[in-house]
């Protein structure tokens, strides 16, 4: 590479100016995509009664490079999210002169969590009580502020009336049942270091809710309303990809985490 685009002010005129023709090219269709889904998130906000300042894009960056992240944050993108410690760790620290607030929304293992909490300011995949005592401890010996923590609500073990739970198997989503997250997010609030933000969810694969997103996320949206009338600071609502941020934002999702409509499809995780 014969620029450096990792540095403090990306969007400059010298910035720009010292692109490769191959890196201008992904600029631009980066570009291209984010309009489409600002427009989305925008329409959907409209659609809501909502103002479009209530949701906040955070562009999963996982399976595509450094670089990529660079040029999202020159686009203006100040918000991304990956989900393996191993890809996410080497690319906060190529970027980490950039004005990113980062997120991490995979399944975490609690040997990977002094790792994370060295640049993570949100993890959207807190589910059980051994990661949240893990995560305190990380914390509290580091040098950094709070950490901010989601309770990951996993929508097919758990259903309204009417609905039969589903019985194990490998399409369960991550995530706590609705039954067990007042417990957990009363942990997370009580943890020295680390700061109740709010619910996650994605959208389930089996069970009365799956192919229907817009149900799923109610559902979600009432839990969310009962975590804050305990915790009323806890007002993050993470729901909502590129196939379904348009529900997401109907049922009141703050935050939508979007990947494949900005990057592109993925290539196969190694």
């Amino acid at each position: 590479m014969t620029n450096d685009i990792y540095g403090p002010f990306p969007g400059s005129r010298e910035f720009l100016a010292g692109l490769t023709e191959g890196q201008r090219a992904r600029y631009e269709e980066l570009g291209t995509n984010l309009e489409v889904v600002e427009r989305r998130i925008a329409d959907a906000c409209a659609a809501a009664g909502r103002a479009r300042d209530e949701v906040k894009l955070v562009v999963v960056t996982k399976t595509y490079p450094a670089e990529d992240t660079a040029l999202l944050a020159a686009l203006g993108v100040t918000d991304v999210a990956e989900n393996r410690d191993q890809d996410a760790a080497p690319k906060a620290e190529q970027c980490r002169n950039l004005p990113l607030d980062w997120h991490f929304v995979g399944q975490l293992q609690t040997n990977k969590v002094r790792s994370v909490v060295r640049y993570a300011n949100h993890v959207h995949s807190v589910d059980r009580l051994r990661l949240v005592e893990s995560l305190s401890a990380a914390v509290l010996k580091s040098d950094r502020p709070e950490l901010g923590c989601l309770v990951q609500v996993a929508l097919d073990r758990d259903v309204p009336a009417g609905g039969a739970a589903v019985q194990g198997g490998a399409e369960h989503r991550a995530g706590v049942a609705p039954a067990d997250v007042p417990a957990l997010a009363d942990a997370i609030a009580e943890a020295p270091g680390l700061r109740l933000d709010g619910v996650m969810t994605v959208a389930p694969l089996a069970g009365p809710l799956a192919g229907d997103p817009a149900r799923a996320f109610a559902v979600l949206a009432e839990i969310a309303s009962a975590v804050r009338t305990a915790h009323p600071a806890a007002t993050m609502v993470s729901a909502g990809m590129s196939g379904d941020l348009e529900q997401a934002v109907a049922a009141g999702a703050t935050h939508v985490r979007v990947g494949t409509a900005v990057l592109g499809v993925r290539s196969p995780l190694r």
